[in-house]
């Protein structure tokens, strides 16, 4: 062997923490971090949405299992086991139950219910030496069936508040980023909220795919 690639070797083994603790702690973190999110009941996170093609603005509303997402033209509705999706552009309404995947792909904060099933962890280090404000974790799927790939995940270390989080479907060379602008926990909405409501919509087409 090369000393070269002995010292590289040293270095791994001296200077990174073993696999099984890098696990532990990043599982400690999300699962405190998914404390103080139950914990805040109601929330309004306005955030960024940034892809190759460009960026764009939204609004969710969270309760448990429950959200309302308002994103440039589409408002989507979770009840915890129904979806609507409006589409203002057609003026039609989707229908659906979505699985745990396919919801990670419009709820950010479904990562709360993934990251404890199929998925390895690891806490890396955010930003520069001198950065030490947040957590960098770093879930990886452990199962080909997984449509959700990658998801990295930054976490305030003071408030628990997700800062950023980025995500890469399988078979996708793109990340797609969530930056966090505003987080406004301790709101009070009612169960109706999360659900569509025809009265509202009264020309909207409704097109039930479940």
């Amino acid at each position: 062997m090369k000393i070269s690639s002995l010292l590289f070797i040293l270095y791994l083994f001296c200077f990174n923490p073993p696999v099984a603790a890098q696990q532990a702690d990043a599982r400690d973190i999300l699962d405190r971090t998914a404390d103080a999110f139950r914990q805040a009941g109601g929330v309004k996170i306005a955030f960024t949405v940034r892809v190759p093609e460009g960026s764009s603005k939204g609004i969710i509303y969270l309760k448990g299992d429950k959200f309302r997402l308002d994103l440039e033209g589409v408002t989507t509705w979770f009840d915890g086991k129904s979806q609507w999706s409006y589409l203002s552009s057609s003026d039609e309404v989707n229908v659906s139950e979505p699985t745990p995947e396919e919801l990670q792909s419009l709820n950010p904060y479904a990562w709360l219910s993934l990251y404890n099933q199929g998925y390895s962890l690891k806490l890396d280090k955010a930003g520069n030496a001198s950065d030490d404000t947040a957590y960098k974790i770093v879930m990886t799927a452990t199962k080909r069936t997984q449509d959700m790939l990658c998801i990295i995940l930054y976490v305030d270390k003071k408030t628990l508040r997700p800062l950023k989080i980025s995500m890469v479907q399988r078979g996708s060379k793109d990340a797609v980023v969530v930056a966090i602008n505003s987080y406004q926990p301790g709101q009070n909405y009612p169960d109706a909220f999360f659900v569509f409501d025809k009265k509202d919509y009264p020309t909207a087409e409704v097109v039930d795919l479940r």
